[in-house]
């Protein structure tokens, strides 16, 4: 297999993260800290790791980082980290904490002059969102956002069929996102990610779509490049004592003209991770299991199904993007990290670009940003709005 993977633009350092969250017991934040280190660009240099100060310390600890840049919250890592010469502050900072803190933590590191990483749902609300959006304009600075599905190499080559591969119209879309580890009562027991996800002062007005949901959203408008522009939902919390949904189902227009139906749960017993999409246009289809990632389902309606598996030539021939997204040969699986790695990777490449005033790759700039983060909002402003409406569709705001 060909070498395809190639940097934008040299610069004769690695780029320096900081984290804010991803104490100890983390799941996301642990993850960021893996993925973003794999292609050898990034090194972590610091962070605010937890509200505790006494648990950011033992995270840095268990990091080895330097006692000196592990902070007691983020306001202090802006201050002390700004007073570092150019040559050792941070480049950027990894937000991997609760919703409700997204929006002020990347609006301070941004009015600070620090490119921005965020975990999603990307902010508390919509409102939020469009101020964000304003800010990232307004700073000049990189802004990603880390729906990591979008970095997988075969759902890149879903989206170059969908956009350049003979499909015709897109007629609809098929998303789902089952989970089961939800069915009984789990923050009651003390189980931090329960705990939070299921609060809505830290997550919002929204438990399985936020969390859920959204990347669901996410996958099918970046796969199609078609935007929601009707929901009708119906939300349903089963778990008796639960504050919020646990549970999703909502019929979807597109701007084409396409159907959609978007369903997600946490309380389906048995299923563990289970995002898929099937794409049906006027001339082929397309499938994709979260899964079973390396391979993408191709039908016709006069022929057998066609299994496109990753790492082979025939795929980077059609998607150069999903060959950029490749680091083995075909038969040796890539997966969750390397495909938050890949978004890492472009947003990194997008950052050394902006710091050396050159012009990125036009594949450097495939990842989701605060346009993406807007759109999630929307997309869960709508479905909130139109589960306690009486009205059969509600319209997504633009």
């Amino acid at each position: 297999m060909k070498e395809k993977r190639s940097k934008t633009v040299k610069l004769n350092r690695k780029l320096r993260m900081g984290m804010v969250g991803g104490g100890p017991g983390a799941f996301i934040g642990d993850v960021h800290r893996k993925a973003s280190v794999m292609d050898g660009g990034i090194e972590l240099v610091g962070g605010a790791f937890d509200i505790k100060p006494s648990k950011s310390k033992q995270m840095g600890r268990e990091l080895y980082l330097d006692p000196g840049r592990v902070y007691r919250n983020y306001e202090e890592m802006i201050e002390r980290e700004l007073r570092l010469s150019p040559e050792e502050r941070m480049d950027f900072v990894s937000i991997c904490v609760p919703n409700n803190w997204h929006f002020a933590i990347a609006r301070d590191f941004l009015n600070a002059g620090f490119h921005v990483m965020c975990e999603k749902p990307m902010t508390f609300s919509s409102r939020e969102a469009r101020q964000l959006v304003k800010i990232v304009n307004e700073s000049g600075k990189v802004f990603g956002l880390m729906h990591n599905y979008t970095g997988y190499p075969m759902v890149k080559l879903a989206r170059d069929i969908a956009h350049h591969g003979g499909m015709g119209k897109i007629r609809k879309i098929v998303v789902q996102y089952p989970q089961g580890w939800l069915s009984t009562l789990l923050e009651k027991t003390g189980q931090q990610q329960a705990s939070w996800r299921t609060n809505p002062e830290e997550s919002g007005a929204s438990c399985c779509v936020g969390d859920i949901g959204t990347h669901a959203e996410n996958l099918a408008e970046y796969i199609t490049g078609l935007k929601m522009t009707h929901i009708c939902a119906d939300l349903t919390t089963f778990v008796k004592g639960r504050e919020l949904e646990d549970d999703g189902n909502c019929l979807i227009r597109y701007d084409n003209g396409a159907r959609g139906v978007l369903h997600c749960s946490q309380i389906s017993i048995g299923e563990e991770n289970g995002l898929a999409i099937w794409i049906y246009g006027e001339e082929k289809a397309l499938e994709w299991h979260q899964e079973h990632p390396n391979y993408l389902y191709v039908k016709v309606p006069d022929g057998p199904v066609q299994v496109w598996r990753r790492g082979n030539d025939y795929v980077g021939n059609v998607s150069p993007a999903a060959a950029r997204a490749t680091r083995l040969p075909f038969g040796h699986p890539e997966a969750f990290f390397e495909a938050m790695a890949n978004v890492y990777c472009n947003f990194a490449d997008t950052v050394r670009a902006k710091m050396t005033h050159t012009k990125p790759d036009p594949l450097a700039l495939d990842f989701p940003t605060v346009e993406d983060g807007l759109r999630g909002m929307l997309f869960l402003a709508t479905v909130l709005a139109s589960a306690n409406s009486k009205q059969k569709w509600t319209k997504m705001r633009k």
